[in-house]
């Protein structure tokens, strides 16, 4: 699951992106409202986290405006501002959650899974083909239905893969997918963890279902019988 945090206090951002990520999100962070606008036009994130008082503008008004424009994935709002009128205006402008600074990054990660639980017009968060399933929100994987102990990167390929599942997934939209816009990747990043998910699988019984297409990307397909 990709997250885009929109937060001016970089102390309290790098903290964020680090939390989140130890607790299975890729987290992209933008500190205003212009480069988030151009973040979510270059990338898609499936949870926007948005502070209020940023430098160029509110976050709530932005929301809207986002929400104006056709952008509905979920929104959780958060900021320092605890007044109930504060909280109604950002619910009212199309929050799906308002949280309070501060707040334990335990809280935050639980509400961005129950946020992606919600029923609606979003990414389905359940996948199955053949014998694997994941659960993005709740952070489950299985093969056979047995758990598969995969890192945060193996599962978010292996979500990735599964949502096209049958068709090729060029390299690099899953490189785009996988790290955040300022993590340094290194050229073969994408080839150990297919590498390294590619023999779990196989450790698991999904012997043939990772497919590398030479030049191009890789795949998910049914084993030949």
């Amino acid at each position: 699951m990709r997250l885009l945090l929109i937060e001016d206090n970089g102390r309290l951002a790098d903290l964020l992106v680090a939390g989140l990520a130890r607790r299975g999100f890729t987290c992209d962070h933008t500190p205003n409202l212009d480069m988030a606008t151009e973040a979510i036009a270059a990338q898609v994130h499936d949870v926007l986290i948005v502070d209020r008082g940023l430098p160029d503008g509110d976050g709530i008004a932005w929301l809207r405006d986002m929400r104006r424009r056709g952008h509905m994935q979920p929104a959780l709002v958060l900021t320092a501002r605890d007044a109930l009128e504060d909280r109604v205006a950002g619910l009212d402008a199309g929050a799906d959650d308002y949280v309070v600074k501060p707040a334990e990054v335990d809280e935050i990660a639980a509400r961005i899974r129950a946020l992606l639980r919600r029923p609606g017009p979003r990414a389905q968060t359940q996948l199955r083909f053949g014998p694997i399933m994941v659960d993005s929100a709740s952070r489950t994987m299985l093969c056979f239905d047995q758990p598969l102990d995969l890192s945060r990167r193996e599962m978010d390929l292996l979500e990735l893969l599964l949502r096209q599942a049958g068709a090729v997934v060029r390299r690099d939209s899953l490189e785009n997918a996988l790290y955040a816009f300022n993590e340094p990747v290194t050229p073969n990043a994408v080839e150990a963890i297919v590498s390294r998910l590619r023999r779990k699988l196989e450790d698991a019984g999904a012997q043939g279902m990772l497919h590398t297409v030479r030049g191009v990307g890789y795949m998910l397909r049914e084993a030949a019988s």
